[in-house]
């Protein structure tokens, strides 16, 4: 990557789009700190979350302001029931009992998997268990949420189910940040506060859906999708 300036305020959903190897993951793993922590590499310039700066702050400690959240289900499991992997991650930073048990209760009701506690990972759907994998996020109560494509391997039915998570978290947590990255521009278009465009490790477009997308050829050429209806409306 190269040249990329970005500020995503509180509260927005950022979706982020762009071509295979154009740099979201990239991107996503800067943000937590992965990059250059344990991928290694030079870095140039911060990534800052509030006052953290992602090059300093050790990534378990990342961990409660950042929640990333993979393309593959089974990346984000560690294949427990579902109620152990959801109080890993407060159970490993000393989280009060009582307090677990309250995040465990409301991060399965916000992403509709409540009857599910018991049960273990291994036996959901691909949908199910990236919803999973977001609870167990959000019991970590991060003020980012990072969602790199969490809907590329699912089938059309998973690929709904998350799309309408995330809706439902926007409506009810307004103050958490999330970057979405998202190759689907229906899904931008109708989730996303703003888009940035990646073309070769740069961001080369970044507006809100209805600006961004009013002029379609551009991000077609760089092999970006645009919704149906720019193009009916480009006529």
């Amino acid at each position: 990557m190269a040249g990329v300036s970005l500020e995503v305020a509180e509260g927005e959903l950022l979706g982020i789009t762009g071509t295979t190897g154009s740099g979201k993951t990239t991107l996503c793993l800067a943000l937590n700190g992965l990059v250059p922590q344990q991928t290694g590499g030079t870095i140039r310039g911060d990534v800052w979350i509030g006052d953290w700066n992602t090059k300093r702050v050790p990534i378990p400690r990342l961990a409660t302001r950042v929640g990333v959240i993979f393309q593959d289900p089974e990346a984000n499991l560690i294949g427990l029931t579902v109620e152990d992997e959801i109080a890993f991650g407060p159970e490993n930073l000393g989280v009060d009992p009582r307090e677990i048990e309250e995040r465990l209760v409301w991060a399965l009701d916000v992403v509709g998997m409540a009857e599910a506690r018991h049960r273990s990972a291994s036996q959901l759907s691909g949908g199910q268990k990236q919803r999973i994998g977001i609870a167990s996020v959000l019991a970590m109560l991060p003020q980012v949420l990072v969602l790199d494509e969490p809907t590329a391997e699912l089938d059309p039915v998973g690929r709904r189910e998350i799309t309408q998570v995330v809706a439902d978290l926007r409506a009810r947590e307004a103050g958490m940040t999330v970057v979405m990255v998202e190759r689907d521009p229906d899904v931008l278009a109708r989730l996303a506060d703003r888009v940035a465009v990646l073309d070769e490790g740069r961001i080369v477009a970044i507006d809100e859906p209805h600006r961004l997308y009013r002029d379609p050829g551009p991000l077609v050429e760089i092999g970006v999708g645009v919704p149906a209806a720019a193009w009916i409306a480009a006529g």
